[in-house]
């Protein structure tokens, strides 16, 4: 590790105020940014923890949408149960220790291409809330580890629309947690969403084919036939692009089947 300024701002406006200035960068649960750092992959001068600021950590259920604050740890999205798909996502990350410190904002904002809660975010047509503005998810991932967020702005919170019926199956990399291939499936006024984590080298997508089959027919029996190219899927040591491309249509189905 090296040396750095920690500041414990306990209001949204003094941390931004701190985010202004030179090379500084937000610590929301840290558990991606801290091993970051002891590697030096990133060197900030200061650190803006966003931990001690209670506007931003809750959850509430107004009209059908859930709005959880971005500060919220992954436990207590578990233990809510309102969005019965999402709270049993956020019960499958990591382990107890990484549940109780992890935050949803600090996950979405990071934007790994194996975390759990961007397919949630896809997979549910969320929105996502900023100190600045509002930004669908079909707009917000852009990319692996990259997001629509500017300099200095921070996920205040996601605002999840609460579908008829949805379910999220992943296929664990069982030493990280994180998902070797992640499929959420939800169904709702809007249409079918399908959205895969962990599978693809530019991040979360959602399977824009699938989505048409099991909006005539949402049953596993509809993604027959269907299946995602090998091309641009992650390879590595776990499994090969071909793998994670075949592990993709298994895991939608079996997520429509949970679902439905």
């Amino acid at each position: 590790m090296y040396d750095f300024e920690l500041t414990r701002p306990t209001s949204l406006a003094d941390a931004i105020k701190a985010l202004g200035e030179e090379d500084a960068q937000p610590l929301s649960g840290g558990q991606t940014l801290v091993p970051t750092l002891r590697q030096r992959l990133a060197m900030p001068s200061t650190l803006v923890s966003l931990t001690g600021i209670e506007e931003l950590k809750g959850i509430k259920n107004e009209g059908g949408t859930l709005t959880i604050g971005g500060a919220t740890c992954h436990a207590d999205v578990a233990r809510d149960g309102t969005y019965p798909a999402l709270s049993e996502l956020a019960g499958l990350i990591g382990d107890p220790h990484v549940r109780n410190r992890g935050t949803i904002g600090g996950s979405i904002a990071n934007n790994d291409p194996s975390a759990c809660y961007p397919a949630a975010a896809l997979g549910s047509g969320a929105t996502i809330v900023t100190n600045n503005r509002e930004v669908a998810a079909d707009d917000f991932f852009t990319g692996m580890f990259e997001t629509a967020l500017d300099e200095g702005e921070i996920v205040t919170g996601v605002k999840f629309p609460v579908p008829e019926k949805a379910a999220y199956v992943k296929f664990e990399q069982p030493a990280s947690r994180f998902a070797l291939v992640g499929v959420f499936v939800s169904k709702g006024a809007d249409g079918v969403r399908v959205a895969v984590t962990g599978a693809s080298e530019g991040g979360v997508f959602r399977w824009s084919e699938a989505e048409d089959a099991l909006s005539s027919n949402f049953s596993p029996d509809a993604l027959d036939g269907l299946s995602v190219p090998a091309d641009g899927m992650i390879g590595d040591m776990h499994g090969s692009p071909a793998y994670r491309a075949h592990l993709v249509g298994v895991l939608t189905k079996r997520a429509v089947a949970k679902a439905g």
